[in-house]
């Protein structure tokens, strides 16, 4: 498959915008701002952007409670994003929902879980919806290895492939449930190994490639609108940051986050586009810049956002 130039841009814009945003929550939180707790997805940019640079905005998302990345890399408002990170009444979900439950129905984000596994159980509804309409439309929902193991994983495939609904199951491997290491949990190498067992295509792929996610997601997207059924892609990434803010990490061998980092889906994708003269040094600084101030308008714009009132806890709640 061959990438464009454009797209090879759109993808590093795209994995740049969430790093710029996190990295800036990262040091807000820190200093107290935020309330409540931060969960956060450094380190695994190029699954996110890679596959919602592949969907519609009529296309849908569901995500895990470490959600920010694949809200942002479907398009979504970074201010009313930041708004609802500090808690205030312009936020995506005025305020209500914090880092783990962010919603954008109008950009086709329709939201995060806390509950590990649980997205898939509400995205069952959503690609029913969307086959019983004949839109053509797929769901793509992201969820850690840890979920693989979950009552919700296997119920939500069994249904999907039963009912051939157009579902992305889209697991990023990062080593570690929480703080617990893959191989105490996990008999198999590839979880996506289990999708054959529900007669769905399954693929594994270097989760810091973003041209490979791209281009297996595109599979994946061609699959589900033909009607076809579910298909679970597994990307092995890794997040750089413990399970939340504040964790000691002390539970990773010494020197894995180093290594890590020296595969770094930005900096390898930088090193490939200029390789390629896609971007110079010169470019890849300004689309930095240009994250950079958008950030700064999104934490500008949060903090003059008001404090929701007490009324406010009973708006919404009922039909």
């Amino acid at each position: 498959m061959k990438i464009s130039k454009d797209t090879k841009i759109d993808l590093y814009k795209r994995m740049v915008r969430q790093r710029t945003f996190e990295d800036n929550t990262t040091k807000i939180f820190a200093g107290g701002e935020m309330p409540g707790f931060l969960h956060l997805s450094q380190g695994e940019d190029a699954v996110a952007a890679g596959t919602c640079s592949n969907l519609t905005k009529e296309d849908v998302i569901f995500t895990t409670h470490r959600g920010h990345g694949c809200i942002i890399a479907k398009g979504a408002d970074l201010k009313p994003m930041m708004a609802e990170l500090f808690g205030r009444i312009d936020g995506c979900c005025r305020g209500r929902a914090g880092s783990m439950h962010f919603a954008d129905i109008s950009n086709g984000c329709m939201g995060s879980n806390g509950v590990v596994g649980e997205g898939m159980r509400i995205s069952l509804g959503t690609a029913f919806a969307h086959k019983y309409n004949k839109t053509k439309n797929v769901v793509a929902v992201f969820f850690g290895e840890g979920a693989t193991g979950t009552g919700a994983f296997h119920e939500s495939f069994n249904m999907a492939a039963t009912l051939k609904l157009p579902i992305i199951f889209v697991c990023s491997i990062n080593l570690y449930a929480q703080m617990t290491p893959k191989e105490d949990h996990i008999s198999i190498e590839n979880v996506a190994d289990r999708a054959a067992a529900y007669g769905a295509p399954g693929v594994t792929i270097d989760g810091n490639d973003v041209e490979k996610v791209y281009e297996e997601i595109d599979k994946a997207v061609k699959h589900c609108r033909a009607g076809k059924g579910p298909y679970m892609l597994e990307c092995k990434t890794y997040r750089h940051h413990g399970h939340f803010e504040g964790d000691p990490c002390n539970y990773r061998p010494e020197g894995e986050l180093e290594k890590w980092l020296k595969k770094d889906p930005i900096v390898l994708y930088e090193k490939k586009l200029k390789k390629e003269g896609v971007l110079d040094d010169k470019q890849i600084k300004e689309l930095k810049e240009a994250a950079q101030k958008e950030v700064d308008k999104a934490v500008a714009f949060a903090r003059q956002s008001p404090q929701p009132d007490i009324e406010e806890l009973y708006k919404g709640i009922y039909a």
